[in-house]
């Protein structure tokens, strides 16, 4: 008679320390990549939402322009200590221009002439202190009739403000500046002026917007 031994059965084997760093490894690359890419994702969204918030500064600004430029005025029956005056100048090899105008703001207020009193409005840019590179784009506004000019207010309309770009188009050809007291009486205004804004948006990027705007009362005076 054949007696077979039998044997105790052996306890199942565990991970080695070795095969658990692998897997703590492995594992800790695939959680590296996923939080890599849920970063891009909200840094994407929140570089998207912020240049449109810039899309839509730009577009209210050049409205804001166009309308008090197609409003701006010689005043033939009052005193007007500016028609329109334009002068270019350059920072960080862009153009910085400034503008200053008398304008109506027409239908803001019904009277005999359905017009606000004229104004005298300029736009200048002056260096950002918190940004090197960007300007405060300014709006400041006093009364065209008064004898000596007083500042009535200044607004800081932008302050990622990289290029303002004036033009002037006299009938024949485009300037960099205007200057109505140097010119005759009938020819004192533009017959339209061309603006270009840049301005900077996050992730680096610079934003353009651009338009043309025709000055009624300079085509009048032709």
């Amino acid at each position: 008679m054949i007696r077979r031994r039998i044997g105790t059965p052996q306890a199942p084997r565990g991970f080695t320390l070795i095969e658990m760093m692998l897997a703590i490894g492995v594992l800790a690359m695939i959680l590296a990549m996923l939080a890599s890419s849920f970063h891009a994702i909200a840094l994407s969204k929140v570089h998207a939402e912020g240049r449109l918030m810039v899309d839509r500064e730009g577009r209210a600004l050049l409205w804001q322009l166009s309308k008090e430029l197609s409003n701006a005025v010689q005043t033939p029956y009052a005193v007007s200590h500016v028609g329109m005056l334009g002068n270019g100048h350059m920072g960080n090899g862009l153009p910085i221009d400034t503008i200053t105008m008398s304008t109506f703001s027409a239908g803001h207020r019904r009277a005999l002439t359905g017009m606000t009193p004229e104004n005298s409005v300029t736009y200048n840019l002056t260096p950002n202190p918190d940004q090197p590179g960007w300007y405060l784009l300014q709006r400041s506004q006093q009364s065209g009739l008064l004898t000596s000019p007083v500042a009535e207010h200044s607004t800081v309309l932008a302050d990622n403000v990289v290029s303002l770009h004036i033009r002037y188009f006299d009938g024949q050809r485009w300037g960099e500046s205007w200057d109505s007291s140097s010119l005759q009486q009938g020819q004192q205004l533009p017959i339209a002026v061309a603006i270009q804004i840049q301005m900077a948006a996050p992730g680096g990027r610079v934003m353009d917007f651009a338009t043309q705007v025709t000055v009624p009362m300079g085509i009048a005076q032709w």
